[in-house]
C-alpha cells in the first residue's frame, strides 16, 4: 500500500544518519542543565537526532540526515569570512539557547553564530543533482561549501534549499553556515522570541532549529506541490511544479485507498490538473482519512522522478445555521472549533521538540483532553508536526509570525514570510484557517493584506484580526475592524466572551482562560511564575467546569469557537493545562473530556502515549505551620528555607516570608542562578533586606538576567518608597530637592535615576514649566534609554503647549529624536514637527507633518492635516 510505503521512507529512506561533524564522538556531547527537562530528553542521541524523514509530503528515498553534532563558535557579527578554528560543539538541529544543543548561550544581536561540518558525496547517477535542505534557520543564514558562499536565506520560520551539485568533491566536503539573529532587537518576525524572557515572552531559538538534509535528484525533478480539495466536484486540484527544463515532460498524479487504485490524472507539468475522486471519503477530526496519492515525472514515458504524498478531502467555509448565524462549518456541517492556544515551547529544547515522538505527543494531549482545534501561536512548526494533526485529526489555525515594529523594512519582512508560510504549508488538510494579526501588534493595512491572503489562498478561512478588543488604535466604526475576514475574534481574559454578531463572519474567542494553577516541582521558575488568574489544585476543576458552562451559554448565542490559553505551561507563564515539562495534568483527562463533550463530543479515545500523572490537590500550605515549627527549631538547609519562604508568602504571612527569605539569600553565593535572582528579587521589599545589597552590587547581572531592568526597577522602587515618597504625597508639596538629592546619591545609578524621575513627574503635576522643563531635560539626557516613548512624547508636548522659551523648545526636539527611533509612529511624528514649527523651524516642521498625515490612520488623519494647513498658513497650533 502506498500509506506503507510512505511510512517506511519516513523511517528508512535516509541512507546515511545524522552523520557526526569531523573529528567529533557522540561521547563529546552532554545536554547542558536546565530548569526542567521532558522524559524524551534521554532519548536524545547525537548518532540520530530526529531521524524521521522531514517533510512528508514529498517524500524521496534518496535522501542524507546532516542532524548531529557540527562545530560551532561565535564571533563579532561584523567578520563575514569563515573562521580558522572552531571552540567547541553543538548538537543540531537544536538552538543555541536550548539545553539540547549542549551549548545553552544566548547569541547576542552584535554577535555571528557559525558551524561547520563535514559529509561526503551522496551516491548519485549521470547528471543527478544534490540539494541542500534547511528546514529552518533563525534568522539571517549565509552558507558555505568548500570554501564558497553558495547561498542565503532571510527569515527564520520556513525551510529553503540549494543546489550545491557544481560545489561538491567526492569525500570531506566542508558546509560552513553563519548565522545572525537579532532576537528581538532588530526587524525580523520573532513571535515570543526575547533576550530578556519575561511573562509572555520567553527565551530565544537562535541558529538551526529543525532538520538539515541532503536529497538526491534528477535534473529535472518535482520542486513542489500545490493541492486543494474540491469535495462538491468530487476531486482534487493539483498543480505539479518542477525545476529544470520540463519541455517534453509529463506528470502522472495516482491517488489510492487502502492500496486501491481511486483516480489517476495525466498533464503537463506546472499547469492545473484535475484528479477524479469519486465518492470522497472526507477528512475531518472524527475521522482524519487520508488518500495516499503517488507523483511521477515521466519523460517518454519513462519515469525519472517519482515522490510520495497524501492528501484529505475537506472544505471549511462560512455558513447559516439554522436560525440565520453565522457559523463555522466543515464539511457542509457545524464544527464548533474548540481550540487551544498552543505556542510550541520546550523546556530543553525551546522552540525544537526533543523527539517525533515528543513533537506528536503534544498535538495526541490536545486530541486526548477533548479539544478538536491547536491555535498554533506566533509560530511555525516543522512539517511533521502539521503531519501529526493530518494522521491525527485536529483542525489548526495557523498564525503568521508577527511584524515585530512598524518600520517599512519589519513590514517588508513580515509580508515576505507570510507569503513563504501559507506556500510551505499549503497542502496540510488540518488548517482551516490563517490569523494574520494579533491584538494590534504592529497591525497596518489590515484590510488589504486580508484580502491578500484571501487571494492567495480562497479554500480556507481568514481571520484578519485575532483580539481585535486589545488593539487601542482599533478603528471605532465595528464594520471596520474585521474587514474582508472571514470572522469576528476577541479575547477576554479570563472569559469567557462573544465577539459581534457582523453579516457574512462567524464569531469567534480567540483567546480566553488563562488560569494559573501552580505545579510544585514542575515549575520553570517558582518564583516567577504567574496567570492572568491564579487557582488552586483543588479549585482549579470546579471553576473550569463553570467557565466552560458559560462558554456554552455563548456558544448557544452564536459563538463558533473559542481557543483557550493554553495546553502547556511555557517557561514561567503558568496557564497550562498540563506543566511545562508534560508531566502533570491538572484537571483529570476524563473530567475534562466531560466538561469539553457540552461543546463538542471527544473526537478520538485517550491516546496511550498521553501519559501523565494528576496534580496533587492537597494545599501544600496545609503543611506551613508543622514546617514553620521545624525552621523555629533550627533547620535551615537552602532548599528547605527557599520552599518555605514561598509558602509563608503564599499564606500571607509577611513577617516571617522575610526573615526566612532573608536566612535563605545570606547563605548563597556567585554566580547566582536565574532562579536565585528572581528570588532575591521577589523577597526584596526594603533596603533592610540581606537582598538589596546584592541587588545594588550586581545590578548588570541580574538586569541581564532577568530582563527589564528588573534589578533597577526593585531598587528604585525601594529608594522611593523610603527617600521620596514621604515628601510628594501632597501634590502641592514643595519638598527640598537638595536633601532628597543628598539622601539618593548614596544608591549610585538607581538613586540618580529615580531622583529625577521623581522630580520631573512632580513639577509637571504642579504646572511648574519652567523648572519641569530644566529638571526633564536633566532627567532624558541621563536615563533616555530607559524612558518609554509615551512618556517622553508627553513631555515635549507639555513644554510645546505651555512654554516658549528656545532654550526649552530645542531641549523638547531633542528628545523627540529618542521618539523619531521607535518607529512610525504618526503622533510623535507630530510632536516633533509641533516642537520644531514654535521654535521657528518651519520648513523642518511642514515635511514631519506631511509624513504624520502620510502614516496617520483614516480616523486621525483629518486632524493632522489641519495642523499642516496651520504650518503652511503660518497660523499658531498651539492654544
Amino acid at each position: 500500500m502506498l500509506r506503507q510505503i510512505s511510512t517506511a521512507f519516513l523511517v528508512i529512506g535516509c541512507t546515511t544518519l545524522s552523520i557526526l561533524a569531523s573529528g567529533q564522538t557522540s561521547d563529546s556531547w552532554k545536554m547542558k542543565p536546565s530548569p526542567l527537562q521532558t522524559r524524551w530528553a534521554k532519548d536524545v542521541k547525537p548518532s540520530s537526532v530526529l531521524p524521521e524523514y522531514p517533510r512528508p509530503q514529498m517524500v524521496r528515498s534518496g535522501w542524507e540526515n546532516l542532524n548531529g553534532l557540527w562545530n560551532y563558535t561565535i564571533t563579532s557579527a561584523a567578520e563575514q569570512t569563515p573562521p580558522t578554528t572552531y571552540s567547541n560543539q553543538i548538537l543540531v538541529p537544536f538552538p543555541l539557547e536550548s539545553a539540547l544543543s549542549g551549548v545553552g548561550k544566548t547569541l547576542q544581536p552584535d554577535q555571528r553564530l557559525w558551524y561547520k561540518r563535514t559529509f561526503n558525496k551522496p551516491a548519485s547517477k549521470g547528471k543527478d543533482k544534490t540539494i541542500l535542505h534547511f528546514g529552518a534557520v533563525d534568522y539571517n543564514t549565509t552558507v558555505f561549501l568548500n570554501g564558497k558562499k553558495i547561498g542565503e536565506h532571510t527569515g527564520g520560520y520556513t525551510g529553503f534549499n540549494i543546489d550545491i551539485t557544481e560545489h561538491l568533491k567526492d569525500k570531506n566536503n566542508e558546509l560552513v553556515v553563519s548565522v545572525l539573529d537579532p532576537t528581538d532587537q532588530g526587524d525580523n518576525p520573532h513571535g515570543k522570541q526575547v533576550l530578556q524572557p519575561r511573562n509572555i515572552l520567553y527565551t530565544g531559538s537562535s541558529g538551526i532549529w529543525q532538520t538539515v538534509w541532503l536529497e538526491t535528484v534528477p535534473p529535472v525533478y518535482i520542486a513542489d506541490l500545490k493541492m486543494v480539495p474540491q469535495i462538491d466536484q468530487q476531486r482534487l486540484d493539483i498543480q505539479v511544479n518542477t525545476d529544470g527544463n520540463a519541455n517534453g515532460y509529463t506528470v502522472e498524479a495516482i491517488a489510492s485507498s487502502k492500496g486501491n487504485v481511486i483516480g489517476s490524472i495525466k498533464g503537463k507539468p506546472n499547469t492545473d490538473l484535475q484528479l477524479s475522486v469519486p465518492n470522497p471519503q472526507l477528512w475531518s477530526p472524527n475521522t482524519p482519512f487520508l488518500y495516499d496519492l503517488s507523483v511521477r515525472l515521466l519523460y517518454n514515458n519513462k519515469v525519472v522522478d517519482t515522490v510520495a504524498s497524501y492528501f484529505g478531502m475537506r472544505k471549511i467555509e462560512i455558513k447559516k445555521d439554522e436560525n440565520g448565524q453565522e457559523r463555522i462549518f466543515l464539511n457542509g456541517k457545524y464544527t464548533y472549533n474548540l481550540g487551544v492556544l498552543d505556542q510550541g515551547f520546550w523546556p530543553d529544547g525551546l522552540y525544537a521538540a526533543p523527539t517525533d515522538e515528543a513533537l506528536k505527543f503534544d498535538i495526541l494531549a490536545v486530541k486526548s483532553m477533548g479539544f478538536n482545534t491547536i491555535r498554533k501561536h506566533v509560530k511555525v512548526e516543522p512539517d511533521r508536526w502539521y503531519y501529526h494533526c493530518d494522521r491525527e485529526g485536529i483542525l489548526v489555525w495557523q498564525d503568521m509570525v508577527t511584524c515585530p515594529n512598524t518600520t517599512v523594512s519589519s513590514r517588508k519582512n513580515f509580508e515576505k514570510e507570510n507569503i513563504a508560510t501559507v506556500a510551505q504549508l499549503y497542502n496540510h488538510p488540518s488548517i482551516v484557517c490563517w490569523v494574520l494579526f494579533n491584538e494590534g501588534w504592529a497591525r497596518y493595512d489590515q484590510q488589504r493584506l486580508t484580502e491578500a491572503m484571501k487571494q492567495m489562498d480562497p479554500s480556507r478561512l481568514i481571520n484578519g484580526h485575532t483580539g481585535e478588543n486589545y488593539d487601542r488604535e482599533s478603528p471605532k466604526d465595528p464594520n471596520e475592524k474585521w474587514k474582508s475576514s472571514d470572522l469576528t475574534d476577541v479575547h477576554e481574559y479570563p472569559g469567557p466572551g462573544i465577539s459581534p454578531s457582523l453579516p457574512g463572519k462567524a464569531r469567534v474567542l480567540g483567546e480566553w482562560g488563562g488560569v494559573q494553577v501552580r505545579t510544585p516541582n514542575h515549575q520553570w521558575n517558582a518564583a516567577e511564575g504567574w496567570g492572568y488568574i491564579t487557582s488552586t489544585a483543588a479549585g482549579f476543576t470546579r471553576k473550569y467546569e463553570l467557565m466552560n458552562k458559560h462558554l456554552k451559554l455563548y456558544e448557544e448565542e452564536g459563538l463558533s469557537g473559542s481557543i483557550y490559553t493554553e495546553p502547556f505551561d511555557v517557561e514561567t507563564e503558568e496557564n497550562g493545562l498540563v506543566s511545562y515539562d508534560r508531566e502533570v495534568v491538572k484537571i483529570p483527562v476524563a473530567r475534562l473530556r466531560q466538561i469539553h463533550g457540552i461543546l463538542v463530543p471527544p473526537t478520538s479515545d485517550v491516546a496511550a502515549a498521553f501519559i501523565v500523572k494528576d496534580i496533587d490537590t492537597t494545599n501544600p500550605n496545609n503543611n506551613y505551620t508543622a514546617l514553620l515549627e521545624e525552621y523555629r527549631k533550627g533547620k535551615k538547609d537552602p532548599a528547605f528555607l527557599q520552599q518555605l519562604a514561598q509558602m509563608a508568602a503564599s499564606v500571607n504571612d509577611k513577617s516571617n516570608a522575610v526573615k526566612i527569605a532573608n536566612d535563605f539569600i545570606a547563605q548563597l553565593k556567585a554566580p547566582y542562578t536565574n532562579s536565585q535572582l528572581a528570588f532575591i528579587s521577589k523577597f526584596t521589599t526594603s533596603s533592610r533586606d540581606k537582598g538589596f545589597q546584592l541587588l545594588l552590587a550586581n545590578r548588570e547581572q541580574i538586569n541581564q538576567a532577568l530582563g527589564q531592568r528588573q534589578a533597577d526597577r526593585k531598587l528604585m522602587g525601594i529608594i522611593f518608597g523610603e527617600e521620596i515618597q514621604p515628601y510628594v504625597q501632597d501634590a502641592a508639596a514643595t519638598p527640598d530637592w537638595n536633601k532628597i538629592e543628598a539622601k539618593t546619591k548614596q544608591y549610585g545609578a538607581p538613586g540618580e535615576e529615580i531622583f529625577l524621575r521623581a522630580k520631573t513627574i512632580h513639577l509637571l503635576n504642579q504646572k511648574d514649566y519652567d523648572n519641569f522643563a530644566t529638571t526633564a531635560d536633566q532627567y532624558v539626557g541621563k536615563c533616555a534609554a530607559y524612558i518609554s516613548a509615551n512618556e517622553l512624547n508627553t513631555y515635549a508636548w507639555t513644554v510645546f503647549e505651555n512654554l516658549s522659551d528656545p532654550t526649552h523648545l530645542n531641549n523638547a526636539a531633542n528628545w523627540c529624536q529618542h521618539l523619531l527611533k521607535a518607529g512610525d509612529n504618526p503622533a510623535y511624528i507630530d510632536t516633533y514637527a509641533n516642537v520644531l514649527y514654535k521654535a521657528g523651524k518651519k520648513e523642518d516642521a511642514i515635511a514631519y507633518e506631511e509624513k504624520a498625515v502620510q502614516l496617520a490612520p483614516s480616523s486621525d488623519k483629518m486632524n493632522y492635516q489641519d495642523t499642516l494647513d496651520k504650518m503652511k498658513k503660518g497660523e499658531k497650533t498651539w492654544k
